[in-house]
């Protein structure tokens, strides 16, 4: 299972979201999108545009969740540094990885996060190596 998770400020737009998931190195390889469920409806056009399931998920499955990057206000309201890698490795499921740090959208509305969960496949993302 690979997750790009999201984390956006209302309003964000569907080219957006795209551009975030772009920049984070994807869609290529993507199984599900995931973000807080508060936020689920506003990821569901991209969802329906790439095909992909769209996971909302409660805000205390982000909780601690061990993050690359940090925001203090995220920190604060959610007990995560990113809610974007949070919501990728709490889709993914115990055990997952991240590709690397959530990045942003060109006009700053967005965040992606990839991750993914360690299977009989290895790392999906290096050149066919196991890890």
């Amino acid at each position: 299972m690979i997750v790009a998770g999201f984390g956006f400020r209302a309003g964000a737009t569907l080219a957006a979201l795209r551009d975030a998931l772009t920049r984070a190195g994807g869609p290529d390889g993507v199984t599900h999108l995931a973000t807080l469920a508060a936020k689920a409806q506003g990821l569901e056009p991209l969802g329906q545009v790439l095909g992909l399931p769209v996971l909302g998920l409660p805000p205390e499955s982000l909780r601690d969740q061990p993050t690359l990057t940090r925001s203090t206000r995220v920190e604060a309201l959610f007990g995560t540094g990113s809610v974007a890698e949070a919501s990728a490795l709490a889709a993914a499921g115990a055990g997952s990885t991240l590709r690397g740090p959530r990045v942003r959208s060109a006009d700053g509305t967005a965040t992606a996060a990839i991750a993914w969960a360690e299977t009989s496949i290895g790392n999906p993302f290096t050149s066919g190596k196991r890890e």
